[in-house]
């Protein structure tokens, strides 16, 4: 019966494998794993990225990080998707959204506002905050005007002139991938699937890395394994709200109602005190 039951759980996971790698030759730019292991410190693709959508080639990245988290101690903190800086001291905010209601307007101003924060030291004099682009890559045109690239400047109404406060919101509409711009050919590739068709080496080395290499095909087998257990891992924490909101039971005769095994009971308490849920 044992012998059954692992050889079940071998052909479970074998079957959960084939469908990671066909998910895997179906990631794009665009999709938010695929997104994160592409642009993971890499500040070749970054820097081509940012210098496509400002239209600039004199920017020089200097750092990236993905999923960088910023806190605010007072409110909702903010997760970017793609943090950058440059020699300047300009700072990047680079938000890939699937998603209308992830691009809307009101995000982009919080997301200015706590990376302003989060920019200025103690005591620092305000001249001294740096210039911010806060760029939200778009699957659909949110705002809605045709246009491949919305910029957001703050202006004097009164007079027409730039109010000047180096803050910078922009929309990249991922509906524009005209061949013969290469703001155009940059949306392309984020939406392609075979590296082989990418106009941007920058992009399509690290594209095929993860979906044909050995080991990137392994790094993106292991992110997607982690991300099936942090869902189950909070299907399992709201279910032990739902369980204590209904039944009113402690969260230990909620844990045991839902057969979580002792040993595992500290770690889904800390997390539900971690997460205030």
């Amino acid at each position: 019966m044992m012998e059954e039951c692992i050889g079940l759980d071998a052909e479970e996971h074998e079957k959960e494998h084939q469908e990671d790698l066909r998910r895997i030759k179906e990631f794009r730019l665009m999709d938010d794993d695929f997104m994160n292991a592409c642009f993971k410190n890499d500040i070749e693709g970054t820097q081509l990225l940012i210098r496509i959508i400002l239209g600039r080639d004199d920017i020089t990245v200097t750092s990236v990080t993905t999923q960088s988290v910023m806190k605010n101690l007072q409110g909702r903190d903010i997760w970017l998707d793609i943090d950058a800086k440059d020699a300047d001291g300009r700072a990047f905010d680079i938000e890939i959204q699937r998603t209308d209601k992830g691009a809307d307007r009101k995000r982009a101003r919080y997301h200015s506002s706590i990376m302003d924060a989060h920019l200025l030291q103690p005591g620092e004099d305000f001249c001294k905050l740096p210039e911010t682009y806060v760029i939200f890559i778009t699957e659909n045109d949110v705002i809605g005007s045709g246009k491949p690239l919305y910029s957001i400047d703050r202006q004097i109404i009164n007079t027409g002139e730039p109010f000047g406060d180096e803050a910078h919101i922009l929309y990249v509409n991922g509906e524009n991938r005209d061949a013969t711009t290469e703001l155009g050919k940059m949306m392309h590739d984020f939406f392609c699937t075979n590296p082989d068709e990418m106009h941007y080496e920058e992009l399509a080395n690290k594209a095929r890395y993860y979906k044909e290499n050995e080991e990137g095909v392994l790094t993106m087998c292991k992110a997607l394994e982690d991300m099936r257990n942090e869902v189950a891992e909070q299907t399992k924490l709201d279910n032990i709200k739902s369980i204590m909101k209904t039944l009113g039971l402690s969260v230990e005769k909620a844990m045991e109602a839902i057969e979580i095994p002792k040993s595992q009971w500290n770690t889904y308490i800390g997390l539900l005190e971690k997460r205030a849920l």
